[in-house]
């Protein structure tokens, strides 16, 4: 009789479902695989066209560069006229929403899935992630699940965010605490051109 991790005996049904759930796992690892080599590819254009067929959604003007890593790509949603810098992780387990003219630094780790150190069989809680128009967040910070962060607001580099960041307000620091604030209020600017072979 076929068991499952924690020694528990499986009927037909429950082992059908996890030989699904096995494939599905497959899957999806592989579609994750093709997308991160597809990443390699110079050309935003190309690179965009596969994330979309992946599932994302991403608004106009908007860049990723290259050798971005995805753990799901259906579940990420990108405004207009943001850039993603290149060996950055994207988290798509949970909602992973990016607002308009956004800024993401090379290296920026966002995870909306993580491990519950308090559960039995350390299984994983996903809590989706909120970035607001405006945002800057500096390189290799990390972003946890279930953080909201307000438009406008900073994030510095290397910081670990694991609570709700305000608008206009500039973070920084492990875990990340309110540093300063941002003096501009009327954020209207654009990003710009990206660079074409990152």
């Amino acid at each position: 009789m076929a068991t499952d991790k924690t020694g528990k005996r499986l009927s037909p049904a429950e082992i059908f479902k996890k030989i699904f759930s096995r494939i599905s796992n497959i899957i999806l690892e592989l579609k994750i695989f093709l997308i991160y080599i597809f990443s390699y590819i110079p050309s935003h254009t190309f690179r965009k066209l596969i994330y979309r067929l992946g599932g994302m959604k991403i608004g106009f003007g908007s860049t990723l560069h290259m050798g971005i890593k995805f753990y799901e790509t259906k579940n990420i949603i990108i405004g207009q006229d943001t850039i993603i810098g290149e060996n950055s992780v994207l988290d798509g387990r949970d909602e992973l929403r990016i607002g308009n003219h956004v800024a993401i630094a090379s290296e920026v780790m966002i995870y909306n899935s993580q491990h519950d150190v308090n559960d039995e069989n350390f299984n994983a809680i996903n809590k989706p992630i909120l970035i607001g128009d405006y945002v800057f967040i500096g390189p290799r910070a990390i972003i946890l699940p279930g953080v909201k962060i307000g438009r406008g607001a900073i994030v510095g580099a290397g910081a670990v965010v694991t609570k709700d960041v305000l608008e206009n307000t500039i973070v920084g620091g492990i875990p990340a605490h309110e540093i300063g604030l941002r003096n501009l209020k009327e954020l209207k600017y654009k990003l710009g051109r990206a660079r074409l072979f990152r």
